[in-house]
Parts: structure tokens; sequence; C-alpha cells
């Protein structure tokens, strides 16, 4: 339904985007992913038609977008501050873009009271929105865009705003809502949780260029590079080198020597997965260390452990006994399932 071809975009000596390229499918919901400054919301103003690319194109439906202003576009764009109109209520701020697009009154009515019943507002039509609380707020912005049938539904990190407990309930919300109504989305965000909730596929963006493009399962499992492996907040990252002692490739690093199964020759960079660690000793590799510290996270715990000259962190549930900082600890792990192998350019 949308395609997204090498799109470049620079402000002055600044490169903002960078061959950028992937589709949008029908119905389905693409989340934006990378940290703030990666060009995330640069694209989603060019797919709005805000602004042209230096180069590249956005089709739809197979046609060329090129010259088509915004309001002919048939697009919804929703931003983190959700730009509700504060001198009007909820039923005239929804009501806006239907009467732009010189809806029927009775449909203007109809399509107000069925996006609020949609997202959880039965009611409120006549409410003032300088009195409803950030989630209802959110909720009713979500309702406005929502309401004239958008071709595809754009947000930029709409939940940015909010604390953390809201958001984690509302997300929950928006899949919801954008499932029933099987609406093609693009949503902006730099939190991997929401991404993950709420996306069929993930773009990680890095400096204006794609990084990584799958499912939130394959990007979590298999991060494509050591940036996507920090982003994701894996951060056990130790240089390595693969060589080939008869016939067997090994892996020699901090970890000692391990026999592996992998392409790569040479230098190397080997992520240790967080959540692979375990104390009952019936993994293939030993790591001994002393435990630096552990906090607590509600539902796991994450420890710090010293390895020969790596620091390496590790979560276990937040029911896992461990001993206090100081004491010396043994951890195990199956390196066909802890491990992954970077080639190092």
């Amino acid at each position: 339904m949308l395609q997204i071809i090498d799109i470049h975009k620079s402000f002055g000596s600044t490169s903002a985007l960078q061959g950028i390229s992937f589709e949008v499918l029908p119905a389905e919901i693409v989340a934006l992913l990378g940290p703030s400054g990666c060009g995330k919301s640069t694209l989603l103003g060019i797919i709005a038609g805000l602004y042209p690319p230096d180069q590249g194109e956005i089709i739809w439906d197979g046609k060329s977008l090129t010259g088509i202003p915004p309001h002919q576009r048939g697009f919804g764009l929703m931003f983190q501050d959700y730009a509700l109109f504060p001198h009007m209520n909820v039923r005239r701020n929804i009501a806006f873009g239907l009467q732009v697009l010189e809806q029927s009154p009775a449909e203007v009515e109809r399509r107000v009271i069925e996006t609020l019943e949609l997202v959880g507002l039965p009611g409120f039509e006549k409410r003032d929105v300088n009195t409803l609380s950030g989630g209802e707020q959110q909720r009713v912005a979500l309702a406005r865009s929502l309401a004239p049938h958008p071709r595809l539904l754009m947000l930029d990190e709409p939940l940015g705003s909010l604390d953390r407990s809201l958001r984690e309930r509302l997300v929950v919300d928006l899949k919801r809502i954008l499932r029933e109504t099987q609406q093609t989305a693009i949503y902006v965000t730099h939190d991997q949780e929401e991404a993950f909730v709420l996306a069929d596929r993930v773009v990680v963006m890095r400096s204006g260029k794609v990084e990584q493009i799958g499912t939130p399962q394959d990007i979590y499992c298999s991060p494509a590079s050591p940036f996507v492996a920090r982003f994701l907040d894996m951060s056990n990252l130790i240089p390595g080198e693969i060589v080939m002692e008869n016939g067997q490739a090994l892996l020699i690093s901090t970890l000692g020597r391990l026999p592996i199964s992998h392409p790569a020759r040479g230098a190397v960079s080997v992520l240790i997965r967080p959540d692979a660690a375990r104390l009952d000793g019936s993994g293939d590799v030993q790591l001994a260390g002393m435990l630096l510290d552990h906090s607590f996270r509600g539902s796991s715990q994450r420890i710090r452990m010293q390895v020969g000259d790596a620091t390496l962190s590790f979560e276990f549930p937040t029911s896992t006994l461990l001993p206090a900082p100081g004491a010396n600890l043994t951890l195990s792990l199956d390196p066909e399932q802890g491990l992954l192998v970077f080639p190092v350019s």
C-alpha cells in the first residue's frame, strides 16, 4: 500500500535521511524506532507531505505522491502534544476535520459518537478539553485523527508526555483500536517496549539510515548490529576473534576458547544476551567473576559482575536468590542461545 523508496533529506549541511526504503502493507502497524535525532519525525513529515524529499519517492497504491499537498493525501497525523483546540469542547475538536471534508451534520454526529465509543470516552462530547486528564486528551486526539477514516494514520511519539504506567495501559488500548479499525499506521517512538507491544514490524533507524527491519521478535532475538543490541539495552559486548584450528572454528575472547559455527573470521564483537545466564551450572560456558551490584526492577532484578576485564549485566527473576555485592559468582550459559557474533568491519 505504502512504499518509501530511497528517501534522502538534508537541512543545510546536515544530512537527516540517507536512502530510506521500506513498505507498509494494508492494515499493518509499522513502528519507526530509534534515538532522538535519527530522522524518524523528518521521515514522517515527508510522508505527510509537509516538506519534499531531496531524492526518492513516496508511493501510495502504485501512484506517486510527488507534488500532492498534505490535505489531499488522505493521511492523518497525531503529534505528541495532541494539538487540541483549547477553545473547543470534545465534540467540536473531533468534528473539525469532518467539517473540513464537508460531511453532513448527521454523519459528523455519528462519527463523533462512534469514535468516542471506540476510544473509551462515551458521553464526553460536551466536556471542556482543558479539564481532561493527559490520558483522556490523548484519547480525544486519537478520536479526532480516526474520525475522517484516514488512509494512513501517522503517530509521532503520541504517548511521550505521559507517565510510564499510563503509557503502558494506553499502548495496549491503542493497539486494540488500530486492530479493530484495520487502520494502516506508522508509529514513531524511541521506546522499544512501545514499539514491540504495538507494531507488526519495526524499522530501527540510526543517523538517518535504516539499521534493521523485522518483527519485534526477530529484532529482539537477532539484532543485526552492535548498535541495535545496545539500543535494546543489551550492553554485554566484548571483543573477540574467530580462528580456524584443525578444521574447527574457535571463538577466542574473555569467555575462553569456544567452538562456534559462524561464517565470520578474524575480529568480531560478541554479544552476551542479558537474559541468557543461569545459576544452575547447566550451560556449556561458565562465567566466573565478582558480583558488583544488583538492582530491583519489579518483575526482574539486574546484576552487574566483573568477568576478567569486562563488566557484564544480566537479568534474573525477582525470586532468584543472589549473594551480596562483592561475592564471587559463577554463571553459565548456552552459547547457541546466549551468544551473538558481529563481524568487525
